[in-house]
């Protein structure tokens, strides 16, 4: 079972600090985004101060529990892109989300989506690959990572790449028809600047 002291009383002290899912989120903002293939733990992001879709997921699953939240994740997969990963919450009874992403426009959303359709389509306009084409095509039901609880993912020194191997092995649920994925637009030049404001390139 968790108990906060999974965490030293530094890192504990930290995490409460920030207060509220907003609060994960600007110090997720204040981190650099990082380009490495890895799978750190909550605890190593902390020490790094910087982190990727994945890891920044899975750091704001851990620090929303720290909250009093369940450390819940949704997946959502694209079609000839990376997919991204999102930390979820409820207040209230509708959904929100906590995520940092490469690309302007897929993190935080504020909880006022009352299904996680809803969320996820939040994300459709924004998600686009380099050749401008809309590219979010399904999304996971919730994933509640105490089930890894025994695996120590938010402590750890090892890399979890449990979470994202698990991810794979759910069902998704498709967002768009085959007929309409093939009738969809381009990206405008405009809007597609605008996504790579700040995007770091390898």
């Amino acid at each position: 079972m968790f108990q906060v002291n999974d965490f030293t009383p530094a890192e504990s002290r930290r995490l409460r600090a920030l207060k509220t899912p907003h609060g994960v989120q600007q110090l997720l903002d204040d981190m650099p985004y990082h380009l490495g293939t890895t799978a750190w733990s909550p605890r190593r992001v902390l020490r790094e101060r910087t982190a990727h879709c994945l890891e920044a997921a899975i750091f704001a699953a851990a620090a929303l529990r720290v909250l009093g939240f369940p450390p819940l994740l949704l997946d959502l997969e694209a079609e000839h892109d990376t997919d991204h990963v999102v930390a979820i919450f409820k207040e209230r009874g509708l959904w929100g989300a906590v995520a940092k992403s490469n690309y302007n426009g897929l993190a935080y959303r504020e909880p006022i989506h009352r299904t996680l359709r809803e969320l996820t389509m939040s994300y459709f306009y924004a998600y686009f690959n380099l050749r401008r084409e809309r590219t979010l095509r399904t999304f996971s039901r919730p994933v509640n990572l105490s089930r890894f609880d025994h695996l120590d993912w938010m402590t750890t020194d090892k890399e979890v790449w449990f979470i994202p191997e698990y991810l794979l092995t759910i069902s998704h649920t498709p967002l768009l028809r085959p007929s309409m994925a093939k009738r969809l637009t381009r990206l405008d030049k405009r809007s597609f600047e605008a996504g790579l404001v700040g995007h770091r390139w390898k």
